[in-house]
């Protein structure tokens, strides 16, 4: 059985890696707000790229709906929403989540080690440029930067 992942915020960055992620087979649910829910809901999750469009229907919980530990947490909110994030997903850190942070600066490093212990927290960086358009698309812009697109993988937390 593969590791339960857990995307925090289905926006231009969480939704971008989450949608590689769910499509590629790996079990995603997202962590979204009431507002995003519902957009998705009415239009599924649609990453437009030129190294593939992806559409898929998300699995999404909101807060107060999380009911047990997921293995990873690809945390991908903006620096100033961390602390209401960390509330918001606590309830699916279990002694073996790893929590794999995707937010600018480095703050934020302490910040979930201080609450979450050194042992749960990776470092974490994604070579994206991405953006939600008008309809709530992901859009990749840009050329692709990092290595090479290929199969998405996941931590072995083995």
């Amino acid at each position: 059985m593969g590791s339960r992942i857990l995307v925090v915020g289905a926006g231009a960055v969480g939704g971008y890696f989450g949608a590689r992620m769910a499509s590629a087979g790996h079990d995603v649910t997202f962590l979204v707000r009431e507002r995003r829910l519902q957009q998705l809901r009415a239009e599924d999750l649609c990453l437009i790229s030129s190294i593939g469009n992806v559409t898929i229907t998300p699995r999404m919980v909101t807060t107060g709906e999380i009911d047990d530990p997921y293995d990873i947490i690809l945390l991908s909110v903006k620096a100033y929403s961390l602390t209401a994030a960390m509330d918001d997903f606590a309830p699916a850190v279990g002694p073996q989540t790893r929590i794999v942070p995707l937010l600018n600066g480095m703050q934020h490093l302490d910040i979930l080690e201080e609450r979450f212990g050194p042992a749960a927290v990776m470092g974490g960086t994604c070579f994206v440029v991405s953006r939600l358009d008008a309809q709530g698309h992901i859009v990749q812009t840009g050329s692709h930067q990092g290595p090479a697109p290929g199969k998405v993988e996941i931590l072995s937390l083995s």
